[in-house]
Order: C-alpha cells, then sequence, then structure tokens
C-alpha cells in the first residue's frame, strides 16, 4: 500500500508555478523585489541617453556605462558576500542609499558638464553599489523551500524540486524587467528630459531597496563565520563548481553584450535602424518563452546533464550569427539563440542550491550575476571595435568565441559542477542548526 501511495504521487510532477507561488511567504518578497530590480535594467541605457547629448558622444557614454557595469562586477561578490554574513537588510539600507547619492552626483556633473574624469569617478560607486536583488530572491527561495515550507515531501535527497521552477521563474523575471525598464527610461529621458530616466531609477531603487529590506522574514539564514569550521570562513568562489559556473556565465554575458552591439551595426548597415529594437525584442521573447518552458517541465535528466546540452546548443546557434546577411533569417536565429540562453542560466541557477551551502548562496548568485555583467562588458568593447573596423558580421564572432570558450571550460570540467552527497547533507542539517 505505502508503494502504490509513493508511485502515484511523484514529488517532481508537482514541481510547478502554480504549486511554487503558494509557497508560504513568497509574495512578500517576490513584489517588493521585481520593484527592486526593475532599476538596473533602466541604469545602462539613462546613462547613455543623459550622456550622449551633454557629452556629444555615443563613445564617452558607453564608456561611462561600462565603467559601471565593470564596478558592479567587481564589487557585487563581496556585497554577496556581507549579505550572507550580516544579513540582506544591513547590506541593502546603506547600499541604496549610496547608489541613490551616486547617482545624483553622477547626474549633476552630467548636466554641469563637469571634466571627463570626473563622470567615471562617480561611474565606479554607482555600479559598486547596485544592489543586488536578484541573488537576493534567488537565495530566499532556496532557504524558503530548502526549509521544506512549500511542502516537506517535495524534497527528495536533500533537493527540492521545486527550486528548478524558482530559478525558471527568476529567469523570466529578469528578463520582464529587461523589457520594462529600458521603455520606461527612455520614454522618461527622451520625453520629459534627458536626466529623468537616470533619476528615476535612482528613486526607484531607493524606494523598491528599503521595502525589499523590511521583509526580513524570509531572509536566508545568516552566518557569522565561527571560528570551529574554517569552511564556512571561505568564498563562495573557493566552491570548484561555483567557478566552473562563473566561468558559464562569461560566456552567456558575452551573447548579450555582443548581441546589443552586432545588432545595432547590422540594422544600420542594412539602412533599417528602427529594426534594432525589434530584433533584440525578439531575442529576448526568446529567452522568455524557454524560461516560462523550464519552470513547467518536470525534469527527470540531472542539472549537469541539463547544463551540458543546453551549453552546446547555445554555442552552435552563436556559430551561424556571423553567417547571416538579411534582417529576416537573424531574427529567427535570435530567436533560437534566446531560447537556448534561459535554459542554461535556469540550470545553473539551479545548481548552486546543490553546490553551496546555504549561508553562502547570496554571495554564490551574486558571483554568478557578476559575471554576466563582466562578460557583457567586456563584449561590448570587444563587438565595438569589431563593429567599427571590419562590421556587424565581425561583430557577431564575440557571442562565438564567448560562448565557445566557455563550453570548453565546462566540458573539461564538467565533474566539478556535480553535486556531492555532503553538500547534500550540510542542507539537511541546517534547518536544525538555524532554529
Amino acid at each position: 500500500m505505502a508503494s502504490a501511495v509513493t508511485t502515484t504521487t511523484p514529488p517532481v510532477e508537482r514541481a510547478g508555478y502554480g504549486r511554487l507561488l503558494r509557497t508560504p511567504g513568497a509574495w512578500t518578497f517576490l513584489l517588493p523585489g521585481f520593484a527592486a530590480r526593475l532599476p538596473f535594467a533602466m541604469l545602462t541605457i539613462s546613462i547613455v541617453l543623459l550622456l550622449r547629448p551633454t557629452t556629444g558622444s555615443y563613445g564617452v557614454a558607453g564608456a561611462v556605462a561600462a565603467v559601471t557595469g565593470v564596478s558592479m562586477a567587481l564589487f557585487a561578490p563581496r556585497s554577496g558576500k556581507l549579505a550572507d554574513r550580516y544579513g540582506q537588510s544591513a547590506v541593502l539600507v546603506p547600499g541604496v542609499l549610496i547608489h541613490t547619492a551616486s547617482v545624483t552626483l553622477l547626474t549633476a556633473l552630467a548636466l554641469g558638464h563637469a571634466p571627463l574624469w570626473s563622470l567615471f569617478a562617480a561611474a565606479v560607486p554607482t555600479g559598486a553599489s547596485v544592489p543586488q536583488i536578484g541573488p537576493m530572491v534567488r537565495a530566499r527561495w532556496a532557504a524558503t523551500l530548502g526549509h521544506g515550507t512549500s511542502g516537506g515531501s517535495g524534497t527528495v535527497g536533500g533537493h527540492n524540486p521545486l527550486m528548478a521552477t524558482a530559478a525558471a521563474f527568476e529567469s523570466v523575471t529578469d528578463e520582464l524587467t529587461f523589457v520594462i525598464g529600458p521603455v520606461l527610461a527612455t520614454a522618461l529621458s527622451t520625453g520629459l528630459h534627458p536626466a529623468c530616466g537616470l533619476l528615476a531609477e535612482a528613486a526607484l531603487t531607493l524606494a523598491g531597496g528599503l521595502l525589499f529590506a523590511s521583509r526580513r522574514r524570509t531572509a536566508p539564514p545568516t552566518d557569522p563565520a565561527p571560528s570551529d569550521t574554517r569552511g564556512q570562513r571561505a568564498s563562495a568562489l573557493s566552491i570548484p563548481g561555483v567557478r566552473v559556473l562563473a566561468a558559464a556565465f562569461l560566456g552567456i554575458g558575452s551573447v548579450f553584450g555582443g548581441m546589443q552591439v552586432a545588432l545595432t551595426a547590422f540594422t544600420q548597415e542594412h539602412g533599417q535602424p528602427g529594426l534594432n529594437g525589434l530584433l533584440y525584442g525578439v531575442f529576448a521573447a526568446g529567452n522568455m518563452l524557454a524560461g516560462v518552458a523550464c519552470g513547467a517541465i518536470a525534469w527527470r535528466t540531472s542539472p549537469q546533464r541539463r547544463l551540458l546540452v543546453s551549453y552546446t546548443a547555445l554555442a552552435l546557434t552563436c556559430s551561424a550569427l556571423w553567417t547571416v546577411h538579411a534582417p529576416l533569417p537573424l531574427g529567427g536565429l535570435g530567436l533560437l539563440v534566446g531560447l537556448c540562453i534561459a535554459p542554461t542560466l535556469i540550470t545553473g541557477y539551479t545548481l548552486v542550491e546543490a553546490l553551496v551551502p546555504a549561508t553562502s548562496r547570496t554571495e554564490a548568485f551574486t558571483w554568478l550575476t557578476g559575471s554576466v555583467a563582466l562578460g557583457q562588458a567586456a563584449a561590448v568593447t570587444a563587438a565595438g571595435q569589431l563593429a567599427d573596423g571590419f562590421g556587424a558580421s565581425a561583430a557577431f564572432t564575440v557571442p562565438l568565441a564567448g560562448t565557445a570558450l566557455a563550453l570548453v571550460t565546462v566540458v573539461a570540467l564538467r565533474g566539478r559542477i556535480a553535486p556531492r552527497a555532503q553538500t547534500t547533507r550540510v542542507f539537511q542539517r541546517r534547518p536544525r542548526v538555524t532554529t
């Protein structure tokens, strides 16, 4: 009788969006989290839309925006580590205050036609203080689902199948912010004043960040770095699997950055610059559709295998981008690239839950998002140089090179992203330590 019950109610078949969103306490951090992460999607384009008319140069505007991206990538992991140790609210509150002040300073310097070096100087704290809301939301999902609040029967071998659904949900949410954010920033900057987009980003960061920080009840447990275990003092990057995933996410960042520049150059070469937004929208739509589908599927293959398959597909689709010379086939290929990105991102974030102790997950997630930002900044620079010197086709080789190098790394070190039994036992002990 017991075996019959077990076979008729397999938990993996229930891991869908409906069950995920019924998780007790989920909405208390989801809605504030969306409001707080939306400004990040407005930051880069708002800087460009402000600095282009005030400096008269797209090159200067892009360089300042790139500095914010690199600064964020370098400082985000430190922010995540502090959040794991002292709590998300303790890091968020001063962080959003610093970010608001830095953005306000950058805006004032731009409007006052200040020297170029001062713009770069202000861009550093602007990027370094970007609130890491996405990683913090993912860490809250891991803490909430890991403690069995969504139903202890759904946890198998220390791993809740809803984590893959949560990773898919967060990927879709990220894409949604990058659909809404740039449109809102553009409307404000072009319809009202060039500074309005950046000022709105600062205001939304302040309001959304403080609201999210106030939701302490769903925050993950902190690690006060006890003296009896040296392993808990180490950075999440000391875990081999996290380093492999960071390399993989650098390649994903190269796709985002390379596509942005290459599509712009491509549409200009064809005398149809208005198609740029449409083509990039098709690319983003593929990402969103794949993200929705990934969360609805009851996966029976291991995350490690899914990552290898999806990354191989991503590299293969990127390898054909430079051969396309017409907008319609490029749109179709861009859709395929987008469809391959979401499964790769989602699986990577899912692996963190199995590889990293609960007290280091926020930092681990920030290493991954920082890797995407760093890869994107490098790709924007490289693709821009190639587009200027050799045309749009050459710029499309940046996603190819980035994903190919990352794929070689992931395949060669695939054993390091396989979840280990000892990691699972750490997760199973964690609730008893925190209660």
